[in-house]
């Protein structure tokens, strides 16, 4: 087994993106007010992340042009770190450490 961790940062405010909805393979969770979440064990291989930005950004009041960012990435033998920076009409994501 290894683990996984999940951060969001709103790239367009500079913030962490607390309160937003993640699912990995159907295991939902919602970021902490530094925008984080540990999912504990998971087994290595081929996943799919899926963050409700579009309800995130709504709640806000805020314009969006996405629904939902969907990653389908494979996970580590060791600790995978998955980093999300979000705008309302761009996004990038990367491997953290």
């Amino acid at each position: 087994m290894s683990t996984a961790s999940t951060h969001v940062l709103d790239a367009a405010r500079g913030l962490p993106a607390g309160g937003l909805a993640v699912t990995l393979d159907g295991r939902q969770a919602v970021t902490d007010d530094d925008g984080r979440i540990s999912w504990g064990e998971v087994t290595p291989g081929r996943h799919v992340l899926t963050f409700a930005a579009g309800d995130w950004f709504a709640a806000q009041d805020r314009e969006t042009f996405f629904g939902q960012v969907v990653l389908d990435v494979v996970l580590g033998p060791d600790h995978t770190h998955v980093a999300l920076l979000l705008s309302p009409f761009a996004y990038t994501t990367y491997r953290g450490s």
